[in-house]
């Protein structure tokens, strides 16, 4: 356009996120976009830099505003920055004179410049560290300002060790626990995230300290009824803090689970003769000079037996196995000493039992730890996206504990109803492993509740339950039912097709996650309904089903090259290190348009997700539909119809052969003359 002083303009998307097109992001322009011209964006930090530092209030309010929404902009943030625009971010800051919006707004400034990791965490002074601190600390300040700290403090913590101490040092627990109780549910969310961030980044140590002094604090009973029984529907951000809460608590467990008994402790050995003391109190009071050291042996060995160790001699050598290793043996402690009433009923109810069919207390004590580890994954490290807590968590203290001393009932009571003698040791666990994950999946609210359940879930329902899961799965394989099953196929494969693109006209809500597990950016991506163009924008949270006319970037289907899912996605490779975790390796996948350079990376919230985006997409492309999730619904729609059409059928068995035609008769002459009709 022959501009004068070219240079000083810039190009910018007038929707959305309105960045700035450069050269290396010119190609991603679609058609339709709308474009403005505006100040370039040196031009606009040098006039930011400037009005920054301005005398006159509005001037600088007004700069900061401006300053806190253009940062989102890798090449605004880059002028800036070089600017040493941050400079001037730490001394508002550091003076300390500013308070109210254009506090907010600073700090605002900085966390979104921060995000685009041009500068470390690790250069910011002391004296700013602790003006953000105050923040947090004292009370007459703003709820904007503190959840501002908050997320500050938050993206600072796992940095660096140093930066790590500074904060745990000046942000106590207490102050911590004061805002997680506020009324404000953004305010409770960023506490929830730095108390998290704390928990991950320290020592194994430091981390049972921390989780004590919070036991001590009650703050179980106050995340029950306060946050996942409030009012308010509890947000996917907060519901993934929970499962981590979760882990780390129940993984405090680890230590006693990967250690084996040590038969020289003295201490393991008085737990272990508590048990056998607990149990048969009376016998073991007769004065010790009754009997003979040999005799005292046989009997120990004899009362060991009846607790249900392999190893009555040496029981110790029972708990060598790690995992479940101690955590076995602290499991039935607990029972014996929190429940001895029915501790004594189940060992004395199974020494006057036949020998085969006596249920064994410390095998199936030891196996039910180990099971009880693989469910509620003891010694696996934290999900990143995963959100799938426990309501009864967080309503019990020593819930490990108290789960597992209904869960060794179980086994007893499904002993009985299995008449299992020892060979059926392994087929009882496996039942008892299926009651509770049955259970666990119906979310109960509390342990009571749990009990409940998984005692109405019997021998006979789990019997039932496996019958009709078999009858669905079941088909009938003669050859004319699977000769018709093939003809029903290419229909059905149409319908799931059909299924996936409305699917992708519906949109999904992503989400963005970045390097430091952020998780509060949001994004929408739907089909037009012609299914020609892929319609995709960020959006806010809350935000449900946004228009497609809100949604400004598109791709048209035509440019669509082809479809990466795992590993081979970008944003996956980008990713530092090679603990790159599972989950969202299963969930990732991106699409190739125009060349092969550029692409749209996805996380989906969900496998289901996942399997029908992936599914659509091919769909687009021309291709077969190859996630897990097609197979399933072939089969269910498969199921169905063969179902409906053999109605009729029901009790004639089917020949593998079609009965033969028989040969015409010889008298087959029926054909009407038409040439002798009456006139």
């Amino acid at each position: 356009w022959s501009l004068p002083n070219a240079e000083r303009y810039a190009l910018q998307y007038a929707d959305g996120r309105q960045t700035y097109i450069t050269e290396s992001n010119r190609r991603d322009i679609k058609n339709g976009s709308i474009l403005r011209l505006t100040t370039s964006p040196d031009q606009e930090a040098e006039q930011l830099y400037i009005g920054i530092q301005s005398k006159n209030v509005d001037v600088k309010t007004d700069s900061l505003k401006k300053l806190a929404s253009l940062s989102q902009d890798v090449t605004f943030a880059q002028e800036f920055i070089s600017r040493n625009g941050l400079k001037q971010i730490y001394s508002i800051v550091e003076e300390g004179n500013d308070t109210g919006e254009m506090l907010a707004h600073t700090l605002k400034a900085f966390t979104e410049l921060m995000e685009h990791d041009f500068v470390s965490w690790e250069n910011l002074s002391t004296v700013f560290i602790k003006k953000i601190v105050s923040y947090v600390n004292m009370n007459a300040v703003d709820a904007s300002i503190q959840q501002l700290s908050l997320s500050i403090l938050e993206n600072m913590v796992p940095t660096s060790r140093l930066l790590f101490e500074v904060v745990k040092k000046e942000v106590t627990l207490d102050r911590l626990l004061t805002h997680l109780q506020a009324t404000n549910a953004q305010l409770q969310l960023k506490a929830m995230a730095l108390l998290i961030a704390l928990l991950l980044s320290t020592t194994d140590a430091e981390r049972r300290d921390m989780m004590d002094y919070l036991r001590k604090k009650n703050i179980r009973q106050f995340i029950h009824k306060n946050i996942i029984h409030s009012s308010e529907p509890l947000g996917d951000e907060m519901a993934h803090y929970l499962y981590v809460l979760q882990s780390v608590s129940l993984n405090l467990c680890e230590h006693r689970m990967k250690m084996s008994m040590d038969p020289y402790s003295q201490e393991q050995r008085d737990l272990l003769q508590s048990l056998r003391q607990t149990a048969f109190e009376s016998e073991s009071e007769v004065p010790a000079g009754t009997f003979s050291t040999e005799r005292r042996r046989s009997l120990c060995a004899k009362e060991f037996r009846k607790l249900g160790f392999m190893n009555n001699s040496n029981p110790a050598e029972d708990l060598r196995r790690a995992p479940p290793g101690l955590l076995a043996l602290d499991n039935m402690v607990y029972f014996s000493r929190n429940t001895p009433n029915a501790y004594s009923r189940f060992i004395l109810e199974n020494s006057s039992r036949e020998d085969k069919h006596e249920c064994p207390f410390a095998r199936s004590s030891i196996q039910l730890t180990l099971i009880l580890c693989e469910i509620l994954h003891i010694g696996e490290p934290c999900s990143e996206t995963a959100q799938a807590f426990y309501p009864m968590f967080f309503g019990q203290d020593h819930f490990f504990e108290e789960l597992f001393c209904i869960c060794i009932q179980l086994v007893n009571k499904t002993w009985k109803e299995m008449r299992a003698t020892q060979e059926d040791f392994d087929k009882v666990m496996q039942v008892v492993r299926e009651q509770i994950t049955r259970t666990l999946s119906l979310k109960p609210t509390s342990l009571e509740l749990f009990k409940t359940r998984v005692n109405a879930l019997n021998y006979s329902e789990i019997l039932k339950l496996r019958q009709t899961e078999r009858l669905h799965q079941e088909e009938t394989l003669a050859v004319p039912v699977l000769e018709l099953r093939e003809k029903l196929k290419p229909e059905l494969l149409e319908l799931i097709r059909q299924q996936r693109l409305l699917h992708l006209c519906e949109g999904t809500l992503f989400r963005k996650i970045s390097s430091r597990r952020r998780q509060d950016k949001l994004w929408y991506c739907r089909l037009s309904p012609n299914h020609k163009v892929l319609h995709y924008g960020d959006v806010e949270e809350g935000v449900q089903s946004p228009p497609i006319e809100s949604l400004t970037e598109k791709i048209p289907v035509a440019d669509m090259k082809m479809l990466l899912v795992g590993k081979e996605c970008p944003h996956t490779k980008e990713k530092s290190s090679g603990k790159q975790n599972k989950d969202v390796l299963e969930l990732a996948f991106s699409i190739v348009h125009d060349v092969e350079e550029y692409c749209l990376n996805f996380i989906a919230p969900t496998r289901y997700e996942f399997c029908l985006w992936t599914d659509g997409l091919n769909v687009l492309l021309g291709k077969e539909m190859t996630s897990e999730r097609t197979q399933t619904d072939l089969d269910v729609l498969l199921s169905m119809e063969l179902k409906l059409r053999l109605l009729d059928l029901e009790n004639i068995s089917i020949p593998d052969d079609p009965p033969p035609i028989p040969k015409p008769p010889s008298n087959l002459n029926f054909c009407y003359d038409f040439s002798h009709t009456e006139q």
